[in-house]
């Protein structure tokens, strides 16, 4: 298999070539990255043929999975990824502790001044989230509000910080527990969930690591691991029990599981991915057969964001952002006239007023 193969495989099982219907694209994908719901609601307009803005929540939740990170998902399959089944529905808590200066702030390093002490007690986390619980069991909420009620029930500072977390806290571990998600939808808001049955951990690693070999490959054990976030010799084990099949590529060995799609379209002339789109996420990002590595950190930034790029004819060139009605285009290398023309005659967005190059 050559590299433009590769390419074309890739592109079409994740949807790109061809679009799916929303919950099929959903569930095949694992998901789309929703740290920022703009970029949830773009991957999914590239690839579902059903998609509309009114519709879009329809089905779907948004919580934390792979990687650690929050994707909005098709809401059948939070058995999938909620595989924790000593923790699921349980208010059975550890304690937390953090450091705090002599002033009485609440930092997070020890700056040899501090004293190591518990910001929030096992009972009190069960308490506040009966709190927010309750308030839930009542309808929707937005973050700010369940903040308000639990300081209405006495919260303190301390516990504020590890309740509400930005990486999640005690509301990440309602979420974590199969007691509530995110809606989906741009501001932070919660609902309840439905009472669901885990599957165990070993069962749900097999089937996300399916999903895997079908949909984003064919990809390398190491491509495997950074987008599962596990390790390659885990990857090697469940590998072992997938019907896969194998094949070379650039002197690698890729695996891939036959899932019946043709590859009989031609490679799409223009796509503008999203920012964490799964076309970059879903293959170790040094080794990415779009990115060429000195284009890395115009995609993959310092802190951890993931800028959504411009591919050409399966290659990046650059990325873009739309603000308001201007759509801001930065190159990575130079482009003909008619290239630039095709990027700018994108039917994307109805309401582009201005295109700027940079």
């Amino acid at each position: 298999m050559d590299i433009e193969e590769l390419k074309l495989r890739r592109v079409t099982n994740q949807f790109l070539a061809e679009k799916g219907e929303k919950l099929e694209v959903a569930s095949a994908l694992n998901g789309f990255q929703a740290q920022f719901m703009t970029n949830a609601l773009h991957s999914m307009k590239l690839r579902c043929r059903d998609f509309s803005l009114e519709t879009a929540p329809d089905g779907l939740v948004k919580n934390w999975t792979i990687r650690g990170t929050v994707h909005v998902f098709a809401e059948r399959d939070l058995l999938l990824y909620k595989h924790d089944r000593e923790k699921y529905r349980s208010l059975e808590f550890e304690p937390h502790y953090t450091w705090q200066h002599p002033d009485g702030s609440c930092i997070w390093y020890d700056d040899g001044n501090c004293q190591k002490v518990p910001t929030l007690l096992p009972e009190r986390q069960q308490y506040l989230s009966l709190v927010i619980l309750d308030s839930l069991a009542k309808g929707e909420k937005t973050r700010d509000e369940l903040k308000a009620l639990c300081r209405d029930a006495g919260m303190t500072e301390f516990e504020e910080c590890v309740m509400f977390d930005q990486w999640g806290g005690g509301i990440r571990d309602l979420c974590e527990r199969g007691f509530m998600n995110f809606t989906v939808e741009e501001k932070k808001a919660y609902r309840l969930c439905e009472p669901f049955e885990p599957l165990d951990t070993d069962a749900a690693e097999l089937e996300i690591a399916r999903r895997y070999f079908t949909n984003f490959a064919p990809a390398t054990i190491r491509d495997a691991a950074y987008y599962l976030g596990i390790s390659q010799t885990r990857v090697k084990a469940l590998l072992e029990r997938l019907p896969v099949s194998t094949c070379e590529c650039g002197g690698k060995t890729l695996f891939f599981i036959e899932n019946g799609r043709k590859y009989d379209k031609p490679m799409p002339e223009c796509l503008f991915l999203a920012g964490f789109d799964q076309l970059m996420l879903g293959y170790e990002k040094k080794e990415s057969v779009f990115l060429a590595p000195e284009h890395l950190r115009g995609i993959f930034n310092l802190a951890g964001i993931v800028m959504p790029a411009i591919l050409l004819r399966g290659n990046v060139v650059g990325r873009w952002r739309k603000k308001g009605r201007k759509l801001e285009l930065t190159l990575f290398e130079p482009l003909s006239e008619g290239d630039r023309k095709k990027l700018a005659d994108a039917e994307l967005w109805d309401d582009i007023s201005k295109i700027e190059w940079k």
